[in-house]
């Protein structure tokens, strides 16, 4: 089997450790994520050091009070992917929420612009997150990474034509929504994702997580929707390597 990690964030510094424990592990591309002009930056950066991995740029809805300076620069790069991760955080509000919808919109005219697929971040603020989508028009190939709804907004995101990328929450046991998220999403829509370093997967819940565990949330997602292991694999780099246009 071989897995492409949707999303997550890598540090330069253990790039080639945590790159060939994950090929060890069959993860053999990862998609590491911009979160605000810095990182994306630095995103950049890795992707044209390792041949395993591409770049997001984007700015994260915690970081939208400080606007999107510099991101679209970024989009000229062969190595960067898509736009994002963008959308709204209303669990922590680190930037006002008036901040995050505009910096978010912006985001979205931009991939518009450029033709590049979305990545979005989204928590406790489904309604306002469809609201701009809506009014904004969804891009053609947009993703909610870290799947966190249930049945309700699975459906929603599906009926706007976008994929949904589930992380290690697909594991824990209070996550019953989101596995029923995850047995109701199409194959030929379904993502996969560590969002490393966050979100161990169970049974290495609570420690540092990094793509070489992909393959455990991956068998969190076949249990989740009765299948096996290796029609997750297949389905989800097939997909992944269509979203992003890896070739």
């Amino acid at each position: 089997m071989r897995w492409i990690d949707n999303h997550c964030h890598l540090e330069l510094e253990t790039l080639e450790a945590t790159v060939a424990q994950a090929s060890n592990a069959g993860v053999e591309r990862m998609i590491d994520v911009g979160t605000d002009a810095a990182t994306s930056v630095a995103a950049v950066s890795k992707a044209a050091a390792c041949d395993q991995v591409w770049a997001t740029v984007g700015v994260h809805p915690h970081e939208a009070r400080h606007g999107i300076d510099g991101i679209e620069d970024l989009l000229g790069s062969d190595r960067v992917v898509a736009v994002g991760e963008c959308g709204l955080d209303y669990h922590y509000n680190h930037s006002p929420p008036e901040d995050q919808q505009v910096v978010f919109a912006a985001q979205i005219e931009m991939a518009h612009r450029h033709r590049m697929p979305m990545v979005i971040h989204t928590r406790e603020a489904w309604d306002d997150t469809f609201a701009i989508l809506d009014e904004c028009g969804v891009p053609e190939r947009t993703v909610f990474h870290c799947f966190t709804g249930g049945g309700v907004e699975a459906r929603a995101a599906l009926d706007r034509g976008a994929y949904l990328s589930f992380s290690g929450i697909v594991s824990f046991p209070s996550a019953g929504d989101v596995r029923t998220a995850a047995e109701l999403c199409p194959l030929n829509r379904l993502l996969v994702e560590t969002d490393s370093p966050y979100l161990a997967p169970v049974p290495r819940r609570g420690k540092p997580n990094a793509p070489a565990n992909l393959p455990l949330v991956g068998e969190a997602l076949a249990r989740a929707r009765s299948a096996a292991i290796g029609q997750v694999a297949e389905h989800t780099w097939d997909n992944a390597s269509m979203f992003y246009r890896l070739g």
